[in-house]
Formats: C-alpha cells, sequence, structure tokens
C-alpha cells in the first residue's frame, strides 16, 4: 500500500503536462462536489454554478458563455465518469509520450476537446433528432480530449501492441478502432452529445497524426495560445523574450542523428590515415563535442 501511495507521490511531483492533466480534473470534480454539498445544506441547487462550466449545445447560450468550450472538457460529476477518463489518459498518455513531446499532448488534449465541442454543437443544432432538446442539453467530461491523444498514438504506431486483460496483446490501432464503432453506433443513444463528441475526438487525433508524418504539427497554433496566456500571470524580468521551441519529430531526429554519425565516421576514417594533426579547426571541435554528449 505504502508503495503505491508513493508511486502516485512521484507522479504528481513530476509537474508533467500528464499529471498536471490528470490533477486539474480531479481538482476540479472535488470543487464541484464541495459546492453541491453545501447548497445542499441550504436547500439550495448547484445547478447555477455548474452552468458556468458545462457547454451548452443552445449557440445563443454558448454565445453569452463562449469559455465553456474550454472548462467543459475538465469537469465531471460522477465517479465513475472520471475515474475511467482518467485512466485511459494516463494509459494511453503514457504511450502517446513515448512518440510525441509533452508540449503536443497538452496542445492535442485541448484542440480535441475543442474539435468535440464544436462537433457537439452543431450536430445538436442540425440534426432533428436533438434540435428540439438541444437548448437543454449540455456537454461535460474529458472524453473527447482522451479520444483524441487515444487516436494519436494508434495512428501514428499502428502496429505498437498492448496488453490487455484475458485478450493478451492486441494492436493500439485495434482498441481504437473498436471504440469508434462503438461511438458511431451509439450517437442516437442517451448519451447521444458524448458519443458525438467522442467523435470530434478521435478525428483531432487521426488528423494530428497523419499531419505529423508530413512534418506538420497541428497542435503548434494551440500551443502559442497557451504560452501567451501562462505567460500572462507569470512575472517576467525586463526585456524578457519568450521562444518557443519547434519540438523534432522522428523522422527529423533520426535524419540529424544519422548526418552527425556519418559525419564521425569521416573524421575518424581520416585520422587513421593521415593522423590527428591534418584534422581542421572544424573537425576538431566536431570530434570534441561527440566524446561529450
Amino acid at each position: 500500500m505504502d508503495t503505491f501511495i508513493n508511486s502516485i507521490e512521484k507522479f504528481f511531483r513530476q509537474k508533467s503536462v500528464l499529471s498536471n492533466l490528470i490533477a486539474i480534473n480531479i481538482v476540479v470534480f472535488l470543487v464541484l462536489k464541495i459546492i453541491g454539498v453545501f447548497c445542499t445544506l441550504f436547500h439550495s441547487s448547484p445547478d447555477y454554478f455548474y452552468s458556468l462550466l458545462e457547454l451548452p449545445s443552445d449557440i445563443e447560450r454558448l454565445f453569452f458563455r463562449i469559455w465553456t468550450l474550454l472548462t467543459y472538457m475538465f469537469v465531471h460529476f460522477d465517479f465513475w465518469h472520471i475515474l475511467f477518463n482518467l485512466l485511459w489518459l494516463y494509459w494511453f498518455g503514457k504511450i502517446f509520450l513515448l512518440f510525441f513531446s509533452s508540449r503536443q499532448m497538452g496542445g492535442i488534449y485541448v484542440l480535441g476537446g475543442l474539435v468535440g465541442g464544436i462537433l457537439f454543437v452543431l450536430s445538436y443544432n442540425f440534426f432533428p433528432l436533438f434540435i428540439s432538446i438541444s437548448h437543454s442539453s449540455f456537454l461535460i467530461g474529458a472524453s473527447a480530449s482522451v479520444m483524441a491523444i487515444v487516436f494519436a498514438a494508434a495512428f501514428y504506431k499502428k502496429d505498437f501492441e498492448i496488453g490487455l486483460l484475458f485478450l493478451g496483446n492486441i494492436k493500439i490501432i485495434y482498441v481504437a478502432l473498436i471504440s469508434l464503432i462503438i461511438d458511431l453506433l451509439s450517437v442516437t443513444s442517451l448519451n447521444a452529445g458524448g458519443h458525438i463528441a467522442h467523435i470530434g475526438g478521435a478525428i483531432t487525433g487521426i488528423l494530428f497524426a497523419e499531419c505529423i508524418k508530413n512534418g506538420t504539427d497541428i497542435t503548434s497554433w494551440i500551443n502559442k495560445l497557451i504560452d501567451l496566456f501562462v505567460n500572462l500571470f507569470k512575472k517576467k524580468p525586463d526585456q524578457m523574450r519568450v521562444k518557443y521551441k519547434r519540438f523534432e519529430s522522428d523522422y527529423e531526429y533520426n535524419a540529424k542523428k544519422n548526418t552527425s554519425n556519418e559525419e564521425i565516421d569521416r573524421i575518424l576514417d581520416k585520422i587513421k590515415k593521415s593522423g590527428y594533426g591534418s584534422l581542421s579547426a572544424e573537425e576538431k571541435k566536431k570530434l570534441f563535442d561527440a566524446g561529450n554528449k
């Protein structure tokens, strides 16, 4: 038990993007639960406080609460809802980070949530089945964001396998596709809004993976906006310059590494043939730098 608790403490002490996303969801869940308890004690309803964070499908209401496009993806009211969402976020977030950066994870979480939320609003104002209830429907939960992370990893490394209880090893792409099929077949269920948002998140993840393969990161603009927002609350020294670092893709990293290795091999061959003294100053520097890596 102590080992389990220590592992949890160690995970949150890392203050990584993954641990921060999980922590934010947990804190928001607990705060909303506490608000609910106090409202009940005073014979009051917490619905007003909740409505400030839920994403409404009613366009007029959304216009006056546009921030809910962001806040809804951190809101859960039910314990099992948040438990399963955060377990998926943790498991597939770990896999995502094998191929991408923490910065990209934060971007795809937000972007997947935005696309899922927008698809929910559009669907509830377009399909006749939902129009009659669009004025009273709301969306909450991190599911769309989590689905974006799942599908980004699955479509980037389709052959990657995970171990499932009773099923053994199975390719992650099959897990993603099965979940998508379930969502497609459930768009007329009682939780239609949630399944529609899942589809939006899945589309975002697929688009991210395919664009990354072509050298384009569709989360870069989201991350710049996040940086801009975060910097508003940071105390910065005068004339501090904020620089955005572009993270390399696997292809770019491997290409650079191979080029560097070929250059070092060439320099070593030159030493064998003509001795160390035949090296230029630049070649000596490259050899020195390689030895210190």
